[in-house]
């Protein structure tokens, strides 16, 4: 977690840079800054809308509660954002730079993981709700459910102090153009180390998501060969809308772990040569602002699965001209999702 902020320099494992490796930064300070410009006023605006909808809706459900704790990760993600663009832009001062490497970067990456491992307990919540509709684990009551999201948060906030506080070298105009040379060398094995177990949780994350699916689209299968006289398009269409949970983790996640592996090997090793760091730090950011537009794409999942949010969002009210239809939809004293 750190190499968030736009890093033009080479540096070997003790984080000194023993020789310049110039970079052609044309993308990285024009094309990017625009584009996570808009993901970030796209974001800004979704999570808002976002954030006044779930502030009416209750935490009935194990579901809304690890929505909601998305919630509060997309938006620390968004807010974020403004800080690597001022710094990869080159309108900021070299300090802001030395602060993005530092504190903001880190909490980028912190949240991304937060989230990621949110949307794989959803993924298990969805699992159990289709698979046994009619058990009950201690993982589906509201208790666990909060309980769980508090450990994740905890958890990456453990893992990830220390990036802050070993990035502890004297910061100065040119040391900031590369993360790495603001760490100690403890600093880099630390962030070295920890960039590998989040890749074993990501790519965990990723094996256990895939298997979910599999066994529930089995199910929406079987549902859908069990229902096709009865034409029950609706309970089908529910069902197989589960899935966009799996697309959006993996269009969104998996670029970026496929290319950070070598790009950390680029930051805290001295082998590779600059051709290679320099095409390595490029899909690095483009991966990068991928996940960035995670922000703008969760809300989609709000939309297609939650019921009281997409109620909220559209501003239905429950009223009707049938006093029996009424009735019905009164008795409906907690929120559902779909």
């Amino acid at each position: 977690m750190g190499d968030f902020a736009n890093e033009s320099t080479g540096g070997n494992s003790s984080g000194t840079a023993t020789a310049t490796c110039p970079r052609d930064t044309t993308l990285t300070r024009l094309l990017f800054p625009v584009l996570y410009t808009l993901v970030f006023l796209l974001g800004l605006v979704l999570n808002s809308l976002a954030s006044w909808a779930f502030f009416q809706i209750p935490s009935t459900s194990t579901f809304i509660v690890y929505l909601k704790n998305i919630l509060v990760s997309d938006s620390i993600m968004t807010l974020m954002l403004p800080l690597k663009i001022l710094a990869d832009s080159g309108l900021g001062p070299w300090q802001l730079k030395a602060f993005v490497c530092r504190f903001s970067a880190v909490v980028f990456y912190d949240t991304m993981y937060t989230s990621i491992v949110l949307l794989g307990l959803i993924a298990f919540d969805r699992f159990l709700k289709i698979v046994r509709p009619f058990g009950k684990f201690w993982v589906q009551n509201l208790c666990s459910a909060k309980i769980l999201a508090g450990l994740v948060w905890l958890f990456f906030f453990v893992l990830s102090l220390p990036n802050v506080i070993l990035s502890n070298k004297t910061a100065t105009p040119e040391s900031v153009k590369k993360c790495a040379s603001l760490k100690s060398h403890f600093g880099l094995k630390w962030h070295e180390a920890v960039n590998y177990i989040c890749q074993f949780i990501f790519w965990t994350v990723l094996i256990l998501m895939l298997l979910f699916y599999t066994i529930i689209a089995k199910k929406v299968y079987e549902s859908y060969r069990k229902t096709q006289k009865k034409d029950n398009k609706s309970e089908r269409r529910i069902k197989g809308k589960v899935f966009i949970i799996f697309t959006v983790f993996f269009l969104c996640f998996a670029p970026f772990h496929f290319s950070r592996v070598p790009y950390t090997l680029s930051q805290t090793r001295g082998w590779m040569d600059c051709r290679l760091q320099n095409q390595l730090f490029v899909a690095k950011e483009s991966t990068l602002w991928l996940v960035a537009t995670n922000v703008c794409v969760d809300p989609l999942i709000y939309l297609l699965l939650c019921k009281p949010f997409l109620e909220k969002v559209l501003c239905r009210r429950v009223k009707t001209v049938h006093t029996n239809t009424k009735t019905e939809l009164d008795t409906r004293t907690s929120p559902n999702e779909l």
